[in-house]
């Protein structure tokens, strides 16, 4: 039994160095490319199997067994060292899967305060429930309680037991990965991603799963369009990979569906089944394939230099040379701006004046002030061409700004919030983060958007909680479509979170001064700017200075196609 538990332990221990090697869970970075036929994307590089019931073990122990049996081998044997600590009446009924908590390591306790009854006390610090979903959780301890029996042989097993796993903050990563499930947006151009959590090992067939017997997560429901409709569904239990491609078998009645609803449907399964390594998917019906090919959707990616507004002017900043944009640059010169947000085809920019106003700065002449309220924060360009602004101590009082000049107020927007820092509008437009104050707490929420006539915003949907912050927040920014940026500020020091949007963060330290931020989809993907009018951006965990004199960095919406 000793072997077996140093055995254990090493491999914990190794566990433990790869993850710290890699300074928490990816949040941002390009789909991976297919894997090779008959490789099983992402499958764990090692599994541990922990420990079975030993002869005499207490209840404590029992229960301390079980839930580190939680953690492994999992959904590749069905939990089956974990329900070994079950007694029979429950071990088939009991479902792992209805939940995930994630707790912090060697911090669980447990107590038996009546004979045949144990608590399990823990810290949690995020759950997934039973669609994938991550959670943050809220501080403070958690308890579970458990009740045991003497079995015939003397030995004690565990008769009541709640649903679901507990998984050590450390070993998460080993055992569930993220994917992005792919929706369109209701215009469908863009493709929105929905992450979820899933176990490593059939990722394929959970992916297909939630995409075609699923719906989106309800922060999103009436902000993003599901092409595949309610009445189909799969056919069969598994989506197996046959020579790298997976086999999607779906009910008779996709056989009624039009041929441009089966393209978007392929656009989907396809992109979301990328996430997971899987480049090809094949549609059938009763072994008949579909006829079905992606369509084309709008590109969010932001790539090449900088935007940046200097003495020379605005463009795009390459080592010393500035490259203008027709029209937008020569506009950028009858403002004094503050901040710069420029839209996807770079025909507009939502800025904020000096002076504290909003203006509509066009590539062509009519430059128009839009919101002339006080205390306005940075605005934001949706895809739409709809600008959006609200004032720092008023964070329901959101209002967008249309093309012709009209205004719009978001009704009810950021309940709860008593000051709002920045606001961003994701470049699909499909969600909007917001960098809060709530009471004593800074923290970074993300709402879906409702829109009606003319991709008019009519509304937020519920916000959604990612995270406390650990300082006083200075700044927000979209990295990708699934990863914000925030800097907040601390009298030590900026710090600058990585925050996924359906996930953990990661903070490390910013550059001193660091004032204003923006992301792009490229190796540089995190580019602030420090009050001196530096310039840095972030090359693996370090801040690399790039130029100086940089009176405004701005952010993207994206590139034209």
């Amino acid at each position: 039994m000793k072997a077996r538990r140093g055995m254990v332990a090493a491999v914990l221990a190794a566990a433990a160095l790869v993850l710290s090697a890699c300074a928490g869970l990816p949040a941002s970075g390009p789909v991976n490319p297919g894997l090779a036929a008959g490789d099983d994307a992402f499958s764990p590089e090692f599994l541990f199997r922990p420990d079975e019931p030993q002869p005499g073990a207490t209840p404590e122990q029992i229960v301390d067994g079980f839930v580190r049996a939680g953690s492994g081998p999992g959904p590749a044997a069905n939990w089956d060292v974990a329900r070994m600590f079950l007694a029979p009446s429950i071990r088939e009924t009991w479902n792992p899967e209805a939940s995930v908590t994630i707790d912090l390591p060697d911090a669980r306790t447990t107590v038996s305060p009546t004979e045949g009854a144990v608590a399990l006390s823990l810290v949690a610090v995020a759950t997934v429930d039973q669609a994938g979903a991550y959670q943050p959780a809220e501080a403070g301890a958690t308890q579970l309680s458990f009740r045991l029996a003497q079995q015939d042989n003397g030995e004690w097993r565990i008769t009541e037991a709640p649903d679901g796993v507990v998984v050590d903050r450390d070993v998460f990563a080993n055992v569930f990965h993220r994917y992005s499930l792919m929706y369109f947006d209701p215009t469908w151009q863009f493709l929105v991603p929905d992450v979820r959590w899933f176990p490593t090992t059939n990722a394929a067939t959970r992916i297909s799963k939630a995409l075609v017997n699923g719906a989106p997560s309800p922060w999103l429901l009436d902000s993003v369009r599901n092409a595949f409709p309610e009445g189909v569904s799969l056919a069969r239990p598994s989506v197996p990979l046959e020579s790298g491609v997976a086999q999607v078998a779906l009910s008779a009645d996709a056989l009624l569906i039009e041929p441009a609803t089966l393209d978007r449907m392929q656009t989907q399964l396809t992109a979301s089944l990328a996430t997971a390594g899987v480049s090809r998917a094949l549609m059938s019906v009763a072994s008949a394939p579909l006829e079905a090919e992606p369509v084309s959707t709008r590109s969010t990616r932001v790539t090449g230099p900088p935007l940046v507004l200097t003495d020379e002017g605005f463009g795009f900043l390459a080592g010393d040379e500035l490259t203008q944009i027709p029209g937008l640059s020569a506009a950028m010169a009858n403002v004094t701006p503050a901040a710069i947000q420029v839209a996807t085809d770079r025909d507009f920019a939502a800025v904020r004046l000096t002076d504290g106003t909003v203006a509509r700065v066009p590539a062509t002449n009519g430059i128009a002030v839009v919101d002339v309220r006080a205390g306005l924060v940075n605005p934001s360009a949706d895809p739409f061409g709809y600008i959006w602004s609200v004032p720092r101590d008023q964070p329901s009082a959101v209002t967008v700004f249309s093309v012709d000049g009209q205004q719009f107020p978001i009704a009810d927007a950021w309940p709860g919030a008593t000051q709002i820092v920045a606001m961003a509008v994701s470049r699909d437009g499909a969600r909007v983060a917001a960098l809060l104050v709530a009471g004593d707490r800074t923290e970074v929420r993300v709402a879906g958007i409702v829109r009606g006539d003319d991709n008019r915003p009519l509304r937020i949907g519920d916000p959604v909680p990612l995270g406390a912050l650990p300082g006083a927040g200075s700044g927000l920014a979209w990295l990708d479509d699934v990863s914000l940026g925030v800097l907040t500020a601390r009298p030590e020091g900026p710090l600058f979170t990585e925050q996924l949007v359906g996930g953990p963060s990661a903070t490390i330290e910013a550059p001193l001064g660091a004032a204003s931020i923006a992301g792009a989809t490229s190796i540089s993907s995190v580019r602030l700017r420090a009050e001196d009018g530096s310039l840095y951006v972030k090359r693996g965990a370090n801040w690399q200075r790039t130029a100086g004199g940089i009176l405004v960095l701005a952010t993207q919406q994206g590139s034209p196609q």
